[in-house]
């Protein structure tokens, strides 16, 4: 039973993030050079998938009533909005399509987090529950392959958002049957709780996260476009986004499975995964050639699962009582962070023609977010008790 609710959650992570709401990154080039909209226009659509993911995380930190029908919602809103992007085109339909499928995707994870973990904690089995995060990270890897092979097909961007409309599709009708019915999905925490009490360390976790989800968005949505830049009509560059989420797996997998051979603290472990997606930021824009972009999508992808899951993780410690308020609070600011990445990015674009200046802001956010977070003195630690 908790190895069917982990993959069953795992799979709903891949449908809602790894492909609803991030195929829009290997899309880019190909919506650009049909001319549906320019690159300061690829921000505007992001932005507004990100003003989506904003509100969906937060309404689903705040629900207390229909739980389990938001978490459906998440799921197949993911799914049928993906469809609904074959038979639209230009800036307006897609900002709103990207802005229903972004609160789409905050609902899917925020709420299959909640669910997975009461699970998985009931059963026995919470170790599992980490493994769940590993979902987007295959729901990139899964959407870039199906990037190369549409590519390699010769579709258009229509046919192609109708190619990972059917995959996810498909993907949860296989796992349909085990997601909560009515009930099954606790509504929050206890109503005798009294309100949660932001220490200094809650605190500088919110803002650490925030920035961190500013600091991933902006390589995380233009990598594929800075690859098929600097080399056009190159097979390698239909291979930066799948490269990212390969490497967005196997971090995660690195960090479960040496949890147990090292007794560094979840924060040291957070900030630095913060620190080496700076690098993999700095390495994008400064190493010349596939090497600097290779390093890029490895560092950055690597993180940003580790990042997700110990920043969750750490806020349960912190918190242990209100772990859905906090998943939501923590997905609620990582939404603030990547609604500001891309404005940043149209704003760079629109005055320089160019993204350098964003992504050089993007590392330095990433460098705050680990100090933020690295354990401070103990006159620090003793406010927090």
């Amino acid at each position: 039973m908790a190895l069917r609710i982990a993959f069953s959650g795992f799979i709903a992570l891949v449908v809602a993030m790894g492909i609803g709401r991030f195929a829009f990154t290997p899309q880019v080039p190909l919506m650009l050079a049909e001319g549906q909209f320019s690159l300061t226009g690829a921000g505007i659509v992001a932005a507004f998938n990100y003003l989506g993911y904003l509100c969906g995380s937060y309404d689903a930190m705040r629900a207390s009533r229909h739980v389990e029908y938001r978490l459906w919602g998440g799921i197949l809103g993911a799914v049928l909005l993906t469809l609904l992007s074959a038979v639209v085109s230009g800036i307006y339909w897609h900002s709103l399509i990207r802005f229903a499928i972004g609160w789409a995707s905050g609902w899917g994870l925020v709420m299959v987090a909640a669910w997975t973990n009461e699970r998985l904690i009931t059963l026995g089995k919470p170790n599992l529950a980490a493994a769940v995060f590993a979902g987007p990270g295959v729901g990139i890897f899964l959407s870039g392959m199906l990037a190369v092979m549409f590519h390699s097909l010769g579709w258009n961007a229509q046919m192609a958002w109708f190619g990972y409309g059917s995959v996810a599709l498909i993907l949860v009708a296989c796992v349909a049957v085990n997601f909560p019915r009515k009930g099954e999905l606790h509504r929050g925490d206890a109503p005798a709780q009294p309100a949660l009490v932001m220490t200094r360390p809650l605190k500088r976790l919110v803002i650490s996260y925030s920035l961190a989800g500013f600091g991933y968005i902006l390589p995380a949505t233009f990598l594929s476009q800075m690859a098929t830049q600097r080399f056009p009509d190159s097979l390698f560059a239909q291979f930066v986004w799948p490269v990212f989420g390969a490497a967005s797996v196997v971090g995660i997998i690195i960090g479960i499975m040496t949890r147990h051979y090292f007794s560094t603290p979840t924060p040291v472990r957070l900030a630095i995964a913060l620190w080496l997606q700076a690098l993999g930021v700095l390495c994008a824009e400064l190493i010349p050639g596939i090497s600097g972009l290779v390093m890029g999508a490895i560092l950055v992808g690597g993180g940003f699962l580790c990042v997700v899951q110990l920043s969750l993780q750490y806020g349960r410690e912190l918190a242990p009582n209100y772990a859905r308020y906090m998943a939501g609070l923590l997905t609620t600011g990582y939404a603030v962070g990547q609604l500001v990445g891309p404005m940043l990015s149209a704003l760079s674009t629109a005055l320089t023609h160019r993204l350098d200046p964003a992504l050089y802001i993007a590392a330095v956010g990433l460098l705050v977010a680990g100090y933020l977070v690295w354990p401070q003195r103990e006159k620090a630690q003793a406010e927090a008790a």
